[in-house]
């Protein structure tokens, strides 16, 4: 299919405000200790149930949608190997967030030798370098709304001081690759400004839309465990998605879907609750430990 060049939709771009652009969380927080809360609070392995609903925003700016579904490296395509990409990137994820600033340096070579690769041809109509500061804070910034809203889910929406206190140390998800540090909102409202403005360049087209099906449908993964995940997949991605991206995506997303939606994480919260926390985080203290065990033996990181 032919690239085409992409312009925001003017309608939705014009004023874009916090109804649009997030989803909705209508349970105030039930805060489990009085010390301000922060963004290692959020790793519960429930986190990444709205991983599909994350890679969907990303690619939803088209640079990045373009850059991932056109990529010539095909050991991290997530159509052909998934479970490596399901393990990098979550991987990534635990060494942004709780690794050294030395482990984070040798992730963050790891993943410039693959992103090298990653590049528009010339004359291409989207042009995007997996390098681009801009798109890789775009990404980070997906990241970030990913914890954030499944923090709120799981424990209530959070008052204005504990969003601070819970945004101060994210900036690690893009300052481990090529984000600078002054490139990161510097608190909560101004990233709040940024990520409104930022969606006003979200646009799907019919290939970066064919690809995303081809995700939500498990494509990538055998029949026999397509059938019994695909349909839980779908609903729980939809769920996780604002409006914008709803759109873009172009599917339905009713108003029963959204009691549906909120019941389940009534239940999950409730059930996390008797849960230990070393249990909950645990997927991702092991990556770090795999990590470390990596580096130690000069392997491959991803």
């Amino acid at each position: 299919m032919t690239a085409v060049a992409h312009q925001p939709d003017r309608e939705h771009s014009a004023s874009l405000t916090k109804d649009r652009t997030r989803i909705g969380i209508s349970v105030t927080h039930r805060p489990y200790t009085k010390r301000p809360i922060k963004l290692t609070d959020a790793l519960d392995f429930w986190s990444f149930a709205g991983a599909a609903a994350n890679v969907v925003m990303q690619m939803a700016r088209p640079g990045v949608g373009y850059g991932v579904a056109e990529s010539k490296v095909e050991s991290g395509s997530l159509m052909k190997h998934p479970w490596k990409r399901a393990r990098t990137t979550t991987q990534y994820l635990a060494v942004a967030i709780l690794g050294t600033d030395e482990e984070r340096a040798a992730y963050r070579e790891a993943v410039n030798v693959a992103h090298r690769q990653v590049h528009s041809a010339p004359g291409a109509a989207v042009k995007y370098n997996a390098f681009d500061r801009n798109l890789q804070l775009w990404v980070a910034a997906c990241l970030y709304i990913g914890f954030e809203d499944t923090y709120q889910l799981l424990h209530g929406r959070m008052n204005d001081e504990q969003a601070e206190a819970f945004y101060t140390s994210s900036s690690t998800l893009g300052t481990t690759l090529q984000v600078t540090e002054d490139m990161w909102p510097a608190t909560r409202a101004e990233f709040d400004e940024y990520w409104n403005t930022a969606c006003e360049q979200v646009v799907l087209d019919d290939y970066v839309r064919g690809y995303l099906e081809s995700l939500l449908n498990l494509r990538m993964i055998h029949w026999y465990l397509r059938l019994p995940f695909r349909n839980l997949l779908r609903f729980l991605t939809i769920g996780f998605l604002a409006p914008i991206f709803r759109e873009q995506l172009r599917v339905e997303w009713t108003d029963a879907d959204q009691r549906r939606f909120e019941n389940l994480f009534v239940f999950v919260s409730f059930v996390n609750r008797f849960i230990p926390r070393f249990v909950r985080h645990g997927g991702s203290h092991a990556l770090m430990v795999d990590l470390r065990r990596r580096i130690r033996k000069q392997k491959n990181l991803i």
